[in-house]
């Protein structure tokens, strides 16, 4: 079996940039996409998500983003990753699900990334020095448990499977979460509907300019989280938010300062709080975000103590900490598009860096 510098698993916007990267530096590499055409997680939101409502895109390096308008994003985007998948001549195969990535030679403190490593997906196997993880979370919604939730008679929705506001016209709609997407979810539904918004905590509201300073602050939280070995968190959860022009009529109608505790329970016909309030729901949708898709990572045993993955350069790099074969972009301070672009650069730099050290090496 030919053996290639670094397997790229995952061909969103930090997959393909990473890609870029590797092209340009002469790193042989393929990507590896479980989906059946270019566009990422884009290709999975509901049709009514247009450029003009999406929080921004970020352009991949070398080109110009979609414009900001009324164009369906599931439909923008997968059109401009294919057109750059195309002009670059990026090595994407798809569908190309993996299921695991392994080591010939485990590593331990005393040889840590020593071997090769193994990316399989079905019956398909690459063998690779190095590996560049850009899975993201869409494929790992994160829906918390309460009791009652197999009673409840109404439908419930996690944002992968939201279906527009048009399908919720006339229904009593419960929106639990207290990130962005949530908010645009209010934003959207309630002029039409009636809405209930129940949050964890108190949401924290941005009402300054989101400088680069802010920006930065924001994602230096997150690093510290990955330097630590902690799980992530998005970067978006510790900026604040914000609503923008197409959500101040769900303000004015007062949507958002209806915003009520988490309930205790589910029942049949919906939700009871502690204190034995009950509200009539039609329908729940968990705004309630994800988690990184890094299970087929496992037999590396990449995760810490903590949980989570440490990061080198004190949680601002790409590179896994415990095994420097692997570099992963879109996880924690990179899982933004402007982010992904960023960590696709140092990713491909730090696979440079590692073959070059295991070419003197074995030297």
């Amino acid at each position: 079996m030919d053996v290639l510098d670094s397997v790229v698993i995952g061909a969103g916007q930090a997959g393909l940039s990473a890609s870029y990267h590797l092209a340009r530096l002469g790193i042989r590499h393929v990507v590896l996409d479980a989906n059946e055409a270019p566009g990422g997680a884009w290709q999975h939101r509901w049709d009514a998500l247009t450029m003009r409502d999406v929080h921004g895109i970020a352009e991949l390096p070398g080109s110009e983003p979609p414009a900001r308008d009324g164009a369906r994003a599931n439909a923008a985007v997968p059109t401009y990753f294919a057109a750059y998948e195309a002009a670059h001549a990026l090595p994407v195969l798809r569908p190309a699900a993996v299921d695991s990535a392994t080591s010939a030679v485990p590593p331990s403190e005393d040889a840590p990334g020593s071997g090769l490593l193994t990316v399989t997906a079905g019956d398909r196997s690459w063998r690779s020095r190095t590996i560049v993880n850009a899975t993201g979370t869409w494929t790992q919604p994160f829906i918390p448990h309460y009791p009652g939730a197999s009673e409840f008679r109404g439908e419930q929705f996690h944002t992968v499977s939201y279906p527009g506001p048009e399908h919720f016209v006339g229904k009593r709609v419960l929106v639990v979460g207290g990130g962005a997407s949530a908010v645009q979810f209010i934003g959207a539904l309630a002029p039409l509907t009636d809405t209930v918004w129940v949050t964890r905590r108190p949401p924290v509201w941005r009402d300054d300019d989101f400088t680069p300073e802010a920006g930065a602050a924001a994602v230096a939280l997150v690093e510290e989280r990955v330097a630590a070995g902690l799980p992530p968190r998005s970067v978006v959860s510790v900026t604040g938010l914000m609503l923008r022009d197409q959500e101040r009529e769900a303000e004015r109608l007062g949507a958002y300062r209806a915003r009520r505790p988490m309930f205790e329970r589910l029942e049949p016909g919906g939700v009871r709080w502690a204190d034995g309030a009950f509200e009539a729901i039609d329908a729940i949708i968990w705004a309630t975000g994800f988690r990184p898709a890094i299970g087929h990572l496992a037999p590396l045993r990449l995760r810490s103590a903590a949980g989570g993955i440490q990061l080198d350069r004190a949680g601002r790099g790409t590179g896994s900490v415990f095994d420097p074969r692997v570099q992963l972009v879109g996880y924690g301070p990179s899982a933004s598009t402007i982010g992904a672009n960023r960590a696709g650069r140092a990713a491909a730099t730090g696979v440079r860096g590692f073959l070059r050290e295991d070419l003197a090496l074995a030297g």
